[in-house]
């Protein structure tokens, strides 16, 4: 039970010279000119969008006006049609009949309700995976009871597996606290006492707190388990501070971090120790999370992906529960006051400068529990710590300065938005589009390009899949008098990945935008964006926001598995909704993105032999296309800032034949035996999470084990 008193000391810092003080008010100078050039630009843009939102709007409204008419048609209709039942002579006589059913439903009434068996027990008499209604589809603390509430059972269970593991760091947690409330902060301690894992040390550090109990209650808790370390700061100096103090005490091969008011659940320690022995080259780890209310029920899950590192620039993928090589926290320095309210972010930031995304493992299960209340981030009320956002933001940009990547993160209100700077000779983009006829699209998708598109180097190359409209040729013929516009015709039967293919061969420039016929530009930024994400350097496929006309998602990355396939993120949900911690409004890496509109580099596009004209001459082609870059060891990236309409299908149509549905059925077989690891397990998904539907719900059941249950 060692106890520590820090006092506080200080070393004068060398006086800077004046060159160095120019040098660096003249680097502040350009830094905020250029965060002017870009505010200025993000205000033009907000205009754009806010132009395009309020077309959607009176789209919609029409819309709305005229089903109002509709509905007050067929009401009337039904009004007249009931007077009528109402004077017949049927009516009349069957008065008794009616009064001798409603006395029989009335007496149902009074009967006992039968049993609810959407809450029944996790697994059916016949071992069948349980039945959900759609009502508790999102029941998370019902989802919780089945799948996630260890019995006296699974605990011993669970207890003979830590006493088999091979594998025993000791594990420092680290707590900081000030003024604590002690019935949280007893629980917060008793459940690090609670761990099935039993070598671990918690090093809490108290920040002068001015309530004098607080030192009492602790010293109290020490006394009763050696594992428990306490230093007693003579000064308050914030979270950083008092978190370092906790860290100078640990002596654990692994570190990990507690606030005081939050949980761990009785196996999160163990599971983190046995996810390092499985995996020996690990730095750094991450389970999901949920949190607490005031009564401590659970709420809010992040079921949260595999590493995902332009999620992780967007919003703090890691947060809770994280381990770390003491090694790596030792080359981070700790935390940094400076960045007060997102020293996590700025220390993970800091973290994988030193690490490969290899060395980051993320383990799918909750392993603690954020206690949300008045005052706490949990609750992600920007007026309680705005402070913290502005933090992350600023330790983003020094992060890419480190790193020596050209892009700016702006906080945008729920996350972060990296923009990513443009080479500073914009390169020639391809914009390929595949048409047969169908003058009324192509001519929208055209002149909305020609009309909205503020990146000035293009060229468009349509491809004429054997068009025979005399409009439709006379319009293509008028747009190939321009420099940047050629029409190439090929009356080969119709294959998706063989005309694209052509397009790609054709093309000049450096990169390629595969777009359909049926795309509407919306935004003046679209290429501006898809062209900053394809140059940086590991990205593959780039894709963009896709809405349907009346104003709801069509397109916000594409999630392998979805109903035996895949499906696409977030589709019919508002333009206006973030999604699930906010992915369909943030940049994040997806396995793939659609076709519709993919933006990538044409030398990426070649070395992988473009899209597969062989086994998915019609769909599919899309995805195998994201997942052969990723085969490679690149990243295919959605970004919600590239918006566009999408009259999706409008040429080929659906695969609603009984001839298209077999080819799709045959070219999904293929996806299976071509990408069976990746299909059966999407990395850039949870395996908590609905494949049923696409508005990321909970998985009933889950698609990963706990450890009590194999």
């Amino acid at each position: 039970m060692p106890i520590h008193t820090e006092t506080a000391l200080s070393t004068p810092a060398p006086a800077d010279t004046p060159v160095q003080k120019l040098n660096e008010l003249s680097e502040a100078v350009k830094d905020r000119d250029q965060q002017l050039v870009e505010l200025l630009q993000d205000y033009t843009e907000r205009n754009h969008q806010l132009v395009s939102a309020y077309q959607v709007i009176a789209t919609q409204n029409q819309e709305i006006l005229a089903q109002q008419s509709t509905v007050k048609e067929i009401r009337a209709h039904l009004d007249r049609s009931l007077q009528d039942i109402y004077r017949s002579s049927s009516w009349r006589i069957t008065a008794p009949l009616r009064a001798i059913s409603a006395a029989i439903q009335k007496l149902r009434r009074g009967t006992p309700a039968a049993p609810d068996l959407a809450l029944a027990p996790s697994v059916e008499a016949d071992g069948a995976s349980p039945k959900v209604s759609a009502d508790d589809r999102r029941n998370y603390l019902e989802w919780v009871r089945r799948y996630d509430t260890p019995d006296a059972a699974a605990m011993e269970v669970m207890r003979q597996q830590v006493a088999a593991l091979k594998t025993l760091p000791r594990v420092s947690v680290v707590m900081p606290t000030y003024n604590a409330n002690l019935v949280w902060l007893g629980e917060a301690i008793q459940s690090v006492k609670d761990q099935l894992y039993p070598h671990w040390e918690l090093c809490i550090a108290d920040d002068a707190s001015t309530d004098s109990a607080v030192r009492s209650f602790l010293e109290q808790l020490a006394a009763e388990d050696a594992r428990i370390k306490l230093v007693f700061r003579s000064t308050n100096g914030h979270i950083s501070a008092a978190t370092n103090s906790a860290l100078d005490e640990a002596t654990g091969d692994w570190i990990t971090f507690l606030d005081h008011d939050d949980l761990l659940p009785p196996h999160a320690l163990f599971y983190m120790v046995r996810s390092i022995e499985a995996n020996p080259d690990a730095r750094m780890l991450y389970s999901d999370e949920d949190k607490l209310d005031e009564k401590g029920r659970r709420f809010d899950p992040y079921f949260k992906c595999d590493w995902n590192p332009d999620l992780f620039y967007s919003h703090n993928l890691v947060t809770h529960l994280a381990f770390y090589r003491k090694d790596l926290i030792a080359q981070t320095g700790g935390l940094r006051e400076a960045y007060a309210g997102a020293q996590d972010y700025d220390l993970v930031l800091r973290a994988i400068e030193h690490i490969t995304p290899g060395q980051i493992v993320h383990v799918p299960f909750i392993l603690y529990h954020w206690r949300a209340h008045a005052g706490s981030t949990a609750t992600a009320d920007l007026n309680i710590k705005p402070y913290a956002m502005l933090a992350g933001e600023r330790a983003l940009n020094d992060h890419f300065k480190r790193i020596g990547v050209r892009a700016r993160a702006q906080f945008v209100g729920h996350g972060y938005r990296a923009r990513y700077k443009l080479p500073d000779v914009p390169p020639l983009v391809s914009i390929i589009i595949p048409t047969r006829n169908m003058v009324h699209l192509v001519k929208v998708c055209i002149e909305s390009i020609k009309a909205k598109t503020r990146y000035k180097n293009y060229e468009i190359i349509l491809m004429d899949n054997g068009s025979d409209d005399p409009a439709a040729l006379a319009y293509f013929a008028e747009q190939a008098q321009a420099d940047n516009f050629r029409v190439i015709r090929d009356d080969s039967p119709f294959c998706y990945s063989a005309i694209n293919n052509l397009g790609a061969r054709e093309a000049r420039g450096e990169i390629l935008v595969f777009l359909n016929n049926d795309i509407e530009i919306i935004t003046h930024e679209w290429l501006d964006e898809l062209v900053s994400q394809a140059c940086r350097p590991g990205i593959g496929a780039v894709g963009a926001r896709l809405l349907y006309p009346n104003g709801m998602l069509q397109h916000a990355g594409i999630v392998l598995g979805i109903g035996g396939w895949a499906g696409h993120s977030h589709k019919g949900f508002s333009s206006l909704a973030l999604g699930y911690v906010g992915r369909a409004s943030l940049i994040s890496s997806f396995s793939a993105v659609t076709g519709a509109c993919l933006a990538v580099q044409k030398q990426h596009f070649m070395t992988v032999g473009g899209f597969d004209e062989v086994h998915l001459r019609v769909a599919c082609n899309d995805v195998d296309l994201c997942l052969k870059f990723t085969e490679i060891g690149l990243r295919n990236i959605y970004t919600p800032f590239a918006s566009l309409f999408h009259h999706e299908s409008a040429t080929r149509g659906y695969e609603d034949t009984p001839e298209k549905m077999a080819r799709f059925q045959q070219e999904v077989r293929y996806m299976w035996s071509r990408w069976p690891a990746l299909m059966a397990r999407d990395p850039a998904y949870s395996p908590n999470l609905t494949l049923d539907h696409e508005d990321f719900g909970l998985a009933w059941p889950p698609r990963v084990a706990h450890a009590y249950a194999n």
